[in-house]
């Protein structure tokens, strides 16, 4: 599947994160930068659909190598999960994303994950 197969997913996470939570977590790793995403329950919730018709959408995206799920941890994304969120993010919602993250904290996050993408170092963390 396409990465963009997940921009409707994706987007829910941003919304919630920028406008409900007003707060993004951002790990950095030697595997690379990751964002952690709402719950699933909270994402459904937000969808307005039931919780286990978002579950299997995580699992897809999980197989795909945008996404990890971690019991009891969470779910963040991997590289090129990162960069499919930085892009929908930068692309649909930069003022808000500013306003959260600050206009030079994006703007790095962008440029690291894009020089990543350039140079192929899309380590999976596992």
């Amino acid at each position: 599947m396409s990465t963009h197969e997940y921009d409707d997913l994706i987007d829910a996470a941003i919304r919630i994160l920028l406008d409900e939570d007003r707060c993004v977590t951002i790990v950095f790793s030697p595997g690379g930068i990751s964002i952690r995403f709402p719950t699933t329950r909270k994402l459904a919730e937000h969808l307005g659909i039931p919780h286990y018709y978002v579950l299997p959408r995580f699992g897809e995206m999980e197989r795909d190598g945008l996404i990890r799920r971690a019991e009891r941890v969470g779910i963040s994304t991997l590289p090129a999960g990162t960069e499919r969120l930085l892009a929908i993010m930068a692309e649909r919602y930069r003022e808000r994303a500013e306003a959260v993250l600050g206009a030079d904290i994006l703007s790095a996050l962008e440029a690291a994950t894009s020089a990543d993408s350039r140079t192929g170092n899309h380590q999976r963390r596992d």
